[in-house]
């Protein structure tokens, strides 16, 4: 059988394949309490060989001795040590000395030494045995766990679980941790110390193509990242803490960053030398682009010999972001990023650093400066979101004063005539959009929403119009739209104040009472039947402007008064707004204290109102709302509504509520993506992609409950909801309905998908079937998954479920079951004898005696053999028809009885659970007894016992020289008591087995 073991084995001999050492870990004697490998460690004299032993001597002790601190604290200072080196302080000759020194040659591959070691132990505040750890140098740098390809009941989530314990029991490991590796050759990704299990992401290539990265098989996996230089690549350049006030989060870049800033890293390298267009790095929004920018300095900044950066952005809220996002990385930037206040102040940061410095500015500072700033040809401009709007060489002549307009472009090439100019976004680039590409030259590398999306980097975005609910004209709202755009993009002086006017004629016909009330009505209404139930119940509300973002905000609160903690208005604050604006509004402090609720997910704020802050560059996982109620058009739209498409445990897509009509304006911004963007994603429309495809798969469900009348369940009483409910997950445990019991569980778990993108389109009695169904996937799910749950915990997680679904009321109790419940208890197994829903019973009972059978497997072999064939052949007898459902329950119970006498058997005879275990051994032959009392059995098990755990050593249970001297204590002891009788030499086999089964489980 190909077992964990033998997967194991695979990823040795891969790894061995890349040219890496290899050792079994318990044929190496060492001390278990140090994680690293002593004997490799050595390496750092060689690769150190210009410097005194001493100063080694001196980093070796650095990295054994971190301090106090927490694991995330111990594990940044040594990632420093890792990337950088390690400063040291030396005596020789009675006077002190400096140096560096290196724990990885990043100059030279060949000088490090890589190994990996299987099975190797870790003494900390307990024993334990990771599967495959990844050493350079001696030092311990990725840990993987891996999990049995062909167990169904083991799989990636699983292996996270465990790395995550590992963390908190043998912290030592992993304070010298790069990244952990979870692999059950299936799924395998890589994550971080800080990363939860939807952050793993898995690494799809070997070469940068997007072309068959689909179905990633474990090998590109494996190559991917661990092939040499690619590995120390990805160490020293890819992998960064971002730190602030509260916490510490450490990144791992993603194979699509990882690729593509390689790219851009060569293809700046090469336009320093021609034409100083680097290109245009385009990554959909929510894919890490504000990182790779990090990712590409720090790594740009070693190759260039410390260049000069300087990021422009177009508003200052993005420029305050993206600094902020630098300046959490600064460590790993090894300098203190900087925002220029003015031109004057950008000019004399250039002027004071002939190397180095990141400097961040706005484009609007540009506007009236045509001096130089700097002549260096080593600054690099990053500019983030290039577009046409932002960009133009052209000049204009107002026709009214006759003065020259310059476009910015020009403005920004005469103040860094010499630069190399690189464009990062999230959007493409308009086909029309000349400009842009005159000033960064063509695409470096592009990640697309459908890439992202089939990567788990985002999730998808759908669309809902609510213009026709809320009875608005749809052709006012056009012109409105068209208005909007054709004055907001007349630049000359002369329209200002006709813009001015206009714009105030919209904003008085979409802030017009009744209109507001009617929108945040609807809005209200949507949201509590809708989105509150989504996830973390996050939503964002995206108002025309200022003033009418107040308005709907008084007047959500006139509509739910009891709302004043959960909805909030975040725009920006100016000196002549009202005085009432400002308890509303505040200023940046409360903004910041805002911000920082609205990605708390246990905060009480759900809502924020907004108008152009937080519509770039602002990430809140759990966000999966929008509400739309102003124009907005190509990138700026896309831009804003990538708001709600980033990752979160749960989260199925993010939804888009249109109530200003930007149906089309999608379809526009859409038509400049990729092809396959455009066939997968070119229309979003609920009514058109998630609405059909929640009918159809209702109709599936429908189908596989053809038969089954569950009326009952839209009835007002939760008892016989409750009935339903059970009736239904008997009717799909009948031994017959095998295979429709698998399409059910797989498409109710689609439909439910569905229905979180559409559930406003889907009526009453199809919500209603929706409940029922999830309800009873549930069920299904909870009975015959691993975790061991109890009827009580069962019937509180359905109550929960449907007072969400329907908002009903009262106790769902599913099993007929409220109190805890103890598989053991005779009152409990008299109840389960009179329920009607015997299929549901038989599964019950089944997954409880599994759960305690289970509990045996890892401590007393003979119960577990016993009552596993015991459960097998009743199953069986079932399966087969031999036995009636009658029949099966009351096999069941009396298994369930005789596994309670075993528990009792050791408190008979004076032993423990531990010591019943190595006596049911010893007395497993049938006519033992002819030659031992009991008192003799009892006394060879204790003694047995007592030998084992004063015999104990670390790792025996894979050292198979401990194997072997554990298994000669055992005989001669048995032996003094002439164990076992003639021709019961298969009971010393079973004592053996025992035995090693008690290593195992304590090791």
């Amino acid at each position: 059988m190909y077992n964990e073991n033998s997967y194991e084995q695979s990823i040795i001999e891969l790894f061995q394949n890349l040219g890496y050492n290899h050792y079994y870990g318990p044929d190496i004697e060492r001390d278990y309490t140090t994680p690293l490998f002593k004997s490799d460690l050595e390496n750092l004299y060689d690769i150190n060989f210009s410097l005194d032993e001493e100063a080694v001597d001196k980093a070796i002790e650095a990295i054994q001795d971190f301090g106090i601190g927490s694991l995330e604290e111990k594990n940044n200072k040594f990632m420093n040590f890792l990337q950088n080196g390690i400063n040291v302080n030396y005596w020789k000759n009675n006077k002190e000395e400096s140096t560096h020194v290196k724990l990885i040659n990043f100059d030279n591959l060949d000088s490090n030494l890589f190994t990996i070691i299987n099975q190797w132990t870790v003494v900390d505040n307990e024993t334990k045995i990771p599967d495959v750890v990844v050493f350079i140098n001696g030092i311990p740098l990725v840990v993987c766990e891996l999990k049995s390809p062909s167990r169904d009941d083991t799989d990636t989530s699983e292996a996270y679980t465990q790395l995550k314990k590992y963390m908190k029991v043998i912290p030592n490991l992993f304070n010298y941790n790069a990244f952990c590796v979870m692999s059950d050759l299936s799924i395998s990704k890589a994550g971080t110390i800080t990363a939860n299990e939807d952050r793993f992401m898995e690494w799809k290539t070997t070469d940068g193509s997007y072309e068959t990265t689909q179905w990633a098989d474990f090998t590109t996996f494996f190559e991917g990242i661990f092939e040499k230089n690619r590995f120390i690549d990805i160490l020293k350049n890819f992998i960064t803490f971002s730190n602030d006030s509260t916490k510490k989060i450490k990144i791992l870049g993603a194979y699509h960053q990882y690729f593509a800033v390689n790219k851009a890293v060569e293809s700046t390298i090469k336009a320093i030398g021609s034409n100083h267009k680097a290109g245009v790095f385009w990554h959909t929004q929510g894919s890490g682009k504000s990182l790779s920018m990090i990712f590409y300095v720090n790594k740009l900044q070693q190759r260039l010999e410390s260049p000069t950066f300087v990021v422009i952005t177009d508003r200052n809220d993005l420029d305050d972001q993206l600094f902020l996002q630098f300046s959490k990385c600064s460590d790993f930037l090894r300098q203190t990023p900087k925002q220029a206040s003015s031109m004057k102040d950008l000019k004399a940061l250039l002027k004071d650093r002939q190397a180095n410095g990141i400097f961040f500015t706005t484009m609007q500072k540009f506007d009236d400066y045509d001096e130089s700033l700097t002549e260096r040809d080593d600054v690099i401009v990053i500019s983030d979101e290039a577009h046409r709007s932002q960009y133009g060489f052209e000049e204009r002549v107002n026709p009214k004063t006759g003065e020259m307009i310059i476009g910015a472009a020009r403005r920004i090439r005469n103040a860094l005539p010499n630069a190399t100019y690189i464009g990062f976004t999230g959007t493409p680039i308009s086909k029309a959009d000349k400009s842009t590409r005159e000033v960064f030259g063509n695409y470096i590398d592009i990640y697309d929403m459908t890439q992202s999306v089939e990567d788990g980097a985002t999730v998808p975005i759908s669309y809902e119009s609510r213009i026709a609910e809320v009875k608005l004209d749809e052709t006012i709202l056009q012109k409105i739209d068209d208005k909007y755009w054709e004055l907001r993009e007349q630049a000359e002086e002369y329209n200002i104040e006709r813009s001015k006017r206009e714009l105030s004629k919209m904003e008085s016909l979409l802030g017009a009472p009744e209109i507001i009330e009617d929108i945040c009505q609807d809005i209200v209404q949507h949201y509590e039947n809708n989105r509150a139930i989504e996830l973390t119940g996050k939503a964002m509300i995206v108002a025309y402007s200022r003033a009418i973002a107040i308005k709907m905000y008084k007047k959500i609160l006139e509509l739910r008064p009891d709302w004043e903690e959960k909805v909030k208005v975040v725009v920006s604050d100016y000196n002549k707004d009202p005085e009432e604006w400002y308890n509303i509004i505040g200023g940046k402090s409360y903004r910041k204290e805002l911000e920082n609720k609205f990605k708390d997910d246990e905060d009480p704020m759900k809502i924020a109102i907004v108008v152009d802050k937080w519509l770039t560059g602002f990430d809140v996982p759990s966000l999966a709302t929008m509400y739309v109620y102003k124009p907005m058009k190509g990138h700026n739209l896309m831009q804003a509504i990538a708001r709600v498409n980033r990752v979160f445990k749960g989260k199925e897509g993010g939804l888009v509520v249109d109530y200003i009509g930007i149906a089309s304006e999608l379809k526009k911004a859409m038509s400049e993506y990729t092809e396959r963007d455009n066939k997968n994603y070119g229309d979003m429309d609920v009514d058109k992609i998630a609405y059909p495809k929640f009918q159809e798969k209702l109709e599936i469900c429908q189908d596989l409950f053809h038969g089954f009348d569950y009326s009952n369940f839209f009835g007002e009483s939760n008892l016989k909801r409750s009935q339903v409910i059970s009736e239904g997950v008997n009717f799909m445990e009948d031994l017959s309905r095998g295979e429709t019991k698998d399409s059910f569980l797989k498409e109710a778990l689609i439909l439910k998908k569905w229905l979180s993108l559409c559930r406003s389109r889907a009526n009453e009695k199809e919500r209603f079937e929706v409940a029922f169904f999830e309800a009873v996937r549930t069920v299904i799910v909870k009975v015959s998954s691993d975790n061991k749950l109890s009827f009580n915990q069962i019937n509180k997680q359905i109550t929960e479920l449907l007072n969400q679904s329907i908002k009903s009321t009262g106790v769902i109790n599913v099993i007929n079951v409220s109190d805890e419940v103890s598989l053991f208890d005779s009152e409990f197994l008299d109840k389960v004898r009179a329920m009607e829903s015997s299929n549901l019973i038989i599964s019950l009972l089944e997954k409880l005696l599994n759960d305690q059978v289970s509990g045996y497997k890892t401590t007393n072999i003979v119960k577990s053999e016993e009552f596993s064939e015991l459960l097998k052949q009743t199953m069986n007898n079932y399966i087969n028809g031999h036995i009636t459902n009658d029949e099966v329950i009351e096999e069941l119970i009396n298994i369930a009885k005789l596994l309670h006498d075993a528990h009792l058997e050791g408190e008979k005879l004076g032993l423990t659970e531990e010591e019943l275990a190595f006596y049911n051994a010893i007395a497993l032959p049938k006519n033992i007894h002819q030659f031992y009392d009991d008192e003799t059995l009892v006394k060879i098990t204790q003694e047995l016992t007592e030998s084992l755990r004063n015999n104990r050593t670390i790792d025996w249970q894979k050292k198979e020289s401990a194997r072997a001297n554990m298994r000669r204590t055992v005989k001669r002891l048995l032996k003094k008591y002439d164990y076992p009788p003639e021709d019961m030499n298969f009971a010393l086999e079973k004592v053996i087995a025992q035995c090693e089964l008690w290593v195992d489980g304590t090791a």
